[in-house]
């Protein structure tokens, strides 16, 4: 130092030459080293960094624009400017820069910093960077520094004037000018960058965003924002972007993962099932910190950017103590001149302006990196739902991949905010207790002994609470069980099993609730440890030492900052907690068993294929282009696992499957998805007017064109909810149809059409004279009466091809399939499926003249999207919450915050006094008192958050059961106009945040506002009116985020639903990008409504922090102005208050606001209590006897149907008389009106008109379960529900396991079930997807078997199912409910024919009514389907 300084005179860097100078000031040596070499410094070390930055981020190239050419001029005239500093130093100067190097080394240094500048300027622009703050916090440092010999050279001007050193004072002055004109310029953003990339907003850093955030603060506050009038997301937060690069990272780590776990495969050793068993656990726990791993590696180095942010604030965090120190000192000491004093002043505000910014920088940079986290995981979870094989599909339910998508991304950004602060915490922990020790002494080991106690305590609670994770897996069974009534709602109600399956949710949900008590609890003790630990830890030190104003408020103010990280740290253990157990589950998810790409090639063909552990011996010859290929076989013969072994659906165990050119596929039970009819058929292709109408005309759908509101732009419900079976196969061959395909896979498309539907369509589209006549159709099928004309006749049986041949080959063997045709010869052409009359437009709004003249989409629209509620949350809704919790929670609560301030407030003014009043002979006072204190403060944080905590389970508790009841009681229309995403948004995401995210805020604003108060009786009350100020003008606008926020996610939970059943057909169409897009604009739209909301979280921050930060220097300067008349205790206090002000003001109004943001979950699960109910369930003083009905006799009264007020009449006066035991049939064609009659009876409709009698009471004075649990149906769609076979036969456990059997075999599915491992207990799994559709409808049998009741409906029952089968249903019916009255939907017109009595039906009304022979001999409307069906 000496010897670039010289002499003592430089080499001391003093305050101020004299104790009394009043104008203090800098030496030569400091301004000439520290303030020169700082800024360059900074450049000189961060430069590395930042253009490693810029290799990564290549934004396109900018064009040299005149800002970037003035920028360039200004810095190389900055550099020349230290050149020729240096040249005149060496000229003019050379004896005094003998003593003094300083003055030589700093004009070098300053010239190289300045052309760095201009290179990192030119890297910039080459990188495509329109603006930059790394060289911006460049200048700005470089002007502020310079500050400090701007005023040195002013004060020397006016001293001795200017003509004493001209030449310098004109250099510096211009030198000054040119770093501010860089100042100025470097806040003006480029042109452009020349790129064929589209335009994002390019925004890195926070206060950009805060500066844009004031506008939309203000719309807000005007009007309740809308969608549009959000900002675009910046690119690098798409979906496109971050997948993208994901998904590269991620199959590397997989790739390694499964080259680790195959090693020993490898070798050639065969592994055991033990061994494979273990294998396969071990992938699952290591695939989680794969994962993490991966994520690390795409968001890691951004991540750190943020870090390094949050390094730099604790730095400036624990400066303030000392500068606090220093005040104290300044006010003790009377002799200590004023500018002192307003020098620590200024320089405390500005550490906590410092210390706010960099804050809010590092919460910015962890909330963006957590938004690109959760795109990223949905991304993933979204692609592996498209490639999942059906083993692992059937694993992975709809309700848990929603949970991951829902839940457990929230966990993971949850975990990157909060996860430094598990390593930090310890570090300020740390440091606190260092600085209480320097300051205090050996009397400060007690109090650092006691934290490091709590430490183990507190592990051991983390411990605790991660086996209380199992809370996920129930809600997971709780959401799984919720998405599968949703789908099933309407066999629910035909059965009236909601009481059951609404039981077994609310044990999920009991089982949920109760691990979230005990995890809160434990959580509870974990706070209440460490808050009062800090209120211990001063106690420990005021007992132990003698106390001055200096020691008590610094080591208060170190206590406060201790409070924070004491305060975050179980919270952030127990989100890393959480996160890891997320991770884990993503992992397990992302590991499934995927489809392997060789299960289907282009290859020469190899005899003997084995598919998915059941055999299929198959040899087929090489179809020919153009042939006709039909597949028969009994139900569960291996059909459709042919075709989807075509399809590489199936593990090949062995052979080839080998397929030329393109692939069109209609699955058995029709995939439709919510959007227009049109689109349906379309399915992303372009529209080609002559074809698609050829198309609709083929598929017979012109007729059904007529009856839908807005004909093909109608949309259709989920799952095809408006359209009737028959209409959802049309929709889906006309889909296949369209695509014109080398190769058609159809998996029986016809057995849910009208004999004459079926024929048309044959004729129009399969056979050889149809539209696909030159391509190769592999069709499944049970009808007969097509045989004769396929190519290639391929017979099945327990998955093994018996026989192939042609129809007249196949007759000459005289095997199986000869004596099949001859036993149901008489059966041929009698598929005559006449599916549900006007189910087509049963959801459709009336249209009114008025209406007609609209838009054909408005007419046609069915469902509702999820509608956001505008202004504030309204105050009835906190009423409706705490009024669930009940009074008995609340007045507790209250009291318990109010004691536990007053107790703090008490000791800290006790504090003061002690400061003041010296200790009398080294003791303390009232000891006891203090201690008594402490202990009534710890069971006061304990109460409160345990009571918040369980009075919150309690109100969470009561609205999901509210919220279950409502929907559960919702009629059949209600569901068909909800998406299901919006209904399973609100049991997963909105429950959630009523389970966890209330009562966390409510717990975190009530501690605030009561130390609010606390603060305003000491410092300020007029801080109180600018609060609620700025929270008024804050909550409009984020409650209305929160909603927009949440009503974009219902959407995205309902297209993962979608794809995910629908994954093989959108497979087979090669449709997998496209439906990637649309997931990927779903996932954008609702992070274009998240990322403002937490911009607008800091925006709030930061405002409120910078008016805090004014109250400290307020209360500092008034402090220095008036230290003659105040004690220093008394300014301690005050100060050391206000410094508390500026996290208490963003805490409290960020808890208000997450509260206020919550509540809308409170306000969107009540939303359900004001929509139409069904009628009640049960009515109590009905005189229904106890064996009603007892002869089962139905009577229709002037009967009249309509699906919603304003349609035409579904039914039209109906007056019917059904006798006891008698069985008539139900027939028609589309649109008659048959499944009304049924929806009328089961009242899942109720009467427009007119009256339904069974044995003589009127069915509409009756409880909905009270009618429909004592008539059975059968309907048309066989729907099971994940769980045992038993179960879903008798949910109630109402049977004997003899009468279960007994069904089943009567169901002709014992031996089936006795083949099972489980038998009874045989898991069936989501929709019974490891059962065929054959098999389902047998078991729906069952059901009706077991019930036996006086009255049966067949509503298309056995339109699943192959002749023999329906033949042995057929019989089955006629003697199990031969003393039964019953009703078929007639879908094979042979079924009917012996009935007492057939009813004919067209347009609502009853066309014909007699026995079959009588209608027959009319030569009526019956006769004329009989002769269609080849049956006269």
């Amino acid at each position: 130092v000496s010897y670039i300084c010289g002499n003592c005179e430089f080499s001391t860097i003093r305050m101020c030459n004299s104790k009394k100078n009043t104008h203090p000031d800098l030496t030569q040596c400091f301004q000439h080293t520290v303030l020169v070499w700082f800024p360059c410094f900074y450049l000189w070390v961060c430069a590395p960094f930042y253009c490693l930055y810029l290799r990564f981020y290549d934004n396109g190239r900018i064009s040299l624009s005149s800002l970037c050419c003035a920028k360039t001029g200004l810095g190389l005239c900055l550099a020349s400017f230290g050149l020729l500093e240096m040249v005149y130093l060496l000229v003019e100067k050379r004896r005094d820069i003998e003593h003094h190097m300083v003055f030589l080394l700093s004009p070098i240094i300053r010239s190289f910093t300045m052309i760095l500048a201009v290179l990192v300027i030119h890297l910039e622009r080459l990188r495509g960077f329109r603006s930059s703050i790394f060289l911006f916090l460049f200048w700005t440092l470089a002007v502020i520094c310079s500050l400090v010999p701007l005023r040195a050279n002013i004060q020397t001007i006016i001293d001795e004037g200017f003509s004493a050193d001209a030449m310098r004072f004109v250099a510096f002055f211009t030198f000054f000018s040119l770093q501010l004109a860089q100042l100025i310029l470097s806040c003006f953003a480029d042109h452009r960058p020349v790129t064929l990339k589209p335009v994002y907003v390019k925004v890195q850093y926070l206060e950009t965003h805060i500066f844009l955030l004031h506008r939309l603060v203000v719309k807000g506050y005007r009007s309740p924002l809308q969608a549009e009038d959000l900002w675009s997301l910046r690119e690098e937060d798409t979906s496109e972007k971050i997948i993208c690069d994901l998904e590269k990272e991620w199959a590397k780590q997989w790739a390694k993962m499964q080259h680790a776990l195959n090693g020993t495969q490898a070798l050639g050793y065969k592994l055991s099932e033990q061994t494979q068993l273990l294998r396969k656990l071990h992938k699952e726990q290591i695939s989680g910190f794969c994962l993490l791993r991966t994520l690390a590696k795409n968001f890691g180095p951004y991540f750190l950017t943020g870090t390094l942010c949050l390094v730099i604030q604790d730095a400036f965090m624990f400066s303030i103590p000392q500068v606090l120190s220093l005040l104290l000192g300044f006010v003790r000491d009377e002799d200590a001149p004023l500018w002192k004093g307003y020098l620590f002043a200024f320089l405390m505000f500005l550490l906590s302006c410092l210390q706010s910014l960099f804050n809010h920088q590092y919460m910015y940079t962890c909330f963006s990196v957590g938004m690109r986290v959760k795109t990223a995981v949905m991304g993933l979870v979204y692609r592996k739902s498209l490639v999942i094989n059906s083993a692992a599909r059937r694993t992975c339910t709809v309700g848990e991949i929603v949970n991951l998508v829902s839940a457990d991304t929230q966990k993971l950004m949850d975990f990157v905010v909060y996860f430094n602060a598990v390593w930090v915490a310890p570090i300020e922990i740390a440091l606190c207790l260092f600085f209480l020790w320097q300051r205090l002494g050996p009397s400060a080991l007690a109090g650092i002994a006691t934290v490091i106690l709590i430490f183990p305590l507190n592990g051991f609670i983390a411990k605790m609470r991660s086996k209380l994770q199992v809370q996920m897996k129930y809600m997971d069974g709780r959401i799984k069980l919720m998405n599968e009534i949703l789908s099933g709602i309407k066999i629910l109600k035909f059965y009236a099993w909601e009481n059951a399956f609404r039981e077994r949710v609310l044990g999920y949900r009991e089982k949920e609730l109760n691990a979230l008590k005990k995890s809160q609890i434990l959580y509870s003790i974990s706070i209440a440890s460490f808050n009062s630990s800090t209120f211990l830890v001063h106690l420990i030190i005021v007992v132990k030492h003698v106390l001055d104003a200096q020691k008590v408020f610094v080591s208060m103010a170190l206590i406060n900052i201790l409070k924070a990280p004491l305060s975050q740290l179980p919270f952030a253990m127990s989100t890393t907690m959480q996160a890891v157990v997320s991770l884990k589950r993503l992992g397990k998810f992302l590991c499934q068993d995927e489809l392997k790409l060789d299960s289907v090639e282009r290859a020469p063909y190899h005899p003997g294929e084995y598919i998915d552990g059941m055999p299929l011996n198959i040899f087929i010859p090489y179809w020919q282009r153009g042939s006709l290929v039909a597949v028969v076989g009994h139900v569960g013969s291996g059909k459709s696992s042919l075709l989807s072994a075509m399809l590489g659906e199936m593990e090949k165990k062995s052979g080839h499957v080998t397929v030329s050119g393109s692939v069109a596929y209609v699955p058995q039970q029709a995939w439709i998805q919510n959007a227009t009819l049109k689109d349906n058929i379309l399915f992303g292709h372009e529209r080609k007017d002559s074809w698609y109408q050829s198309v609709l005309e083929a598929c017979a759908l012109l007729p059904d064109l007529g009856i839908l509101p807005a004909r093909d732009a109608t949309e259709i419900g989920e799952k095809g909810l408006n359209l009737s079976g028959g209409q959802k196969q049309r929709v889906s061959l006309a889909r296949a149809v369209y695509r014109k395909a080398d190769i058609y896979l159809l998996d029986d498309p016809l057995s849910a059409v009208d004999a004459h539907v079926g024929q048309h369509i044959f004729e129009k589209v399969i056979g050889p004279n149809g539209v696909l006549k030159n391509k190769t159709r592999i069709l499944v099928t049970h009808g007969l009466s097509f045989l004769p004309q396929a190519d290639l006749i391929l017979v099945m049986e327990d998955g093994e091809i018996t026989e192939m041949g042609s129809y007249a080959e196949l007759l000459s063997r005289k095997n199986t399939f000869a004596d099949f045709v001859k036993a149901f010869s008489v059966c041929e052409r009698k598929e005559s499926a006449t599916h549900r009359g006007n189910a087509s437009i049963q959801t459709m709004e009336a249209i009114s003249d008025t209406e007609q003249e609209q838009d054909q989409e408005e007419v046609g629209r069915l469902t509702h999207a999820d509608k956001a509620h505008t202004g504030r949350v309204k105050l009835e809704m906190y009423v409706e919450y705490f009024r669930t919790i009940g009074l008995a929670f609340i007045i507790p609560i209250i009291f318990l915050y109010a004691f536990q301030q007053a107790a703090s407030l008490a000791y800290n003014y006790w504090l003061s006094l002690w400061a003041d009043e010296p200790v009398v002979n080294g003791t303390q006072v009232d000891t006891d008192l203090k201690l008594g204190v402490f202990g009534a403060l710890g069971i006061a944080i304990f109460g409160t958050t345990v009571a918040i905590s369980l009075g919150g389970i309690i109100a969470s508790r009561h609205l999901h059961l509210e919220l279950l009841n409502n929907v559960l009681h919702s009629p059949m229309s209600f569901f068909e106009s909800t998406p299901s995403g919006n209904l399973l948004n609100r049991f997963s995401k909105e429950i959630d945040a009523i389970d966890c995210m209330i009562p966390d805020g409510l717990k975190m604003m009530l501690g605030y506002v009561f130390k609010l108060l606390e603060v305003c009786i000491i410092v300020s009350t007029s801080l109180t009116s600018i609060l609620l100020c700025f929270q008024s003008f804050y909550v409009a606008t984020s409650c209305q985020l929160r909603r927009l926020e949440s009503v974009s996610r219902s959407p995205i939970y309902t297209h993962f639903n979608e794809t995910v059943q629908g994954a093989g057909v959108i497979r087979a169409f090669g449709e997998q990008s496209r439906f990637i897009l649309l997931a990927n604009s779903r996932v954008d739209h609702n992070q274009t409504s998240y990322f403002p909301r937490f911009v607008a979280t800091r925006w709030l921050a930061v405002n409120l922090e910078f008016l805090g930060n004014l109250l400290v220097l307020a209360a500092a300067i008034l402090s220095v102005m008036g230290r003659a008349t105040l004690s220093p205790g008394i300014v301690g206090l005050a100060v050391s208050h206000s410094l508390q002000v500026t996290g208490i003001l963003s805490w409290i109004v960020r808890a208000w606001t997450d509260v206020e943001n919550n509540i809308v979950s409170v306000e969107r699960v009540k939303e359900y209590a004001e929509t139409t109910k069904e009628a009640p369930w049960t009515i109590e003083d009905s005189p229904l006897p106890s064996d009603w009905p007892k002869s089962g006799s139905i009577g229709f009264q002037e009967y009249g149907l309509q699906y919603r007020r304003g349609l035409d009449w579904a039914l039209k006066e109906i007056s019917l008389s059904v006798n006891e035991r008698e069985k008539v049939g139900i027939v028609g064609r589309t649109g008659a009106g048959k499944s009304s009659l049924a929806l009328g009876i089961f009242r899942i409709l109720e009467a427009a008109k007119g009256k339904i009698f069974i044995d003589g009471i009127n069915i509409a004075e009756i409880g909905l379960h009270q009618l429909r649990s004592r008539i059975t149906i059968i309907p048309q769609d066989p729907v099971l529900f994940s769980g045992s076979l038993r179960m879903n036969l008798d949910p109630f456990d109402g049977y004997t396991d003899e009468e279960v059997w007994r069904a089943l075999e009567l169901a002709h599915l014992k031996n089936f079930v006795s083949g099972l491992p489980d038998k009874l207990n045989h898991e069936c799994s989501e929709g019974g997807e490891n059962l065929s559709l054959g098999q389902r409808q047998l078991v729906c049998l069952a059901r009706a078997l077991l019930r036996k009741t006086k009255i049966l409906v067949l509503d298309e029952a056995t339109a699943a199912v192959d002749l023999e089968t329906d033949n042995l249903i057929q019989s089955t019916i006629r003697t199990q409910f031969e003393d039964c009255t019953v009703l078929t939907i007639a879908h094979r017109l042979n079924t009917i024919m012996d009935y007492t009595r057939v009813i004919v039906m067209d347009r609502g009304h009853i066309t014909e009514m007699d026995s079959p022979n009588n209608l027959i001999s009319q030569r009526g409307q019956f006769y004329q389907m009989c002769r269609e069906a080849g049956l006269v």
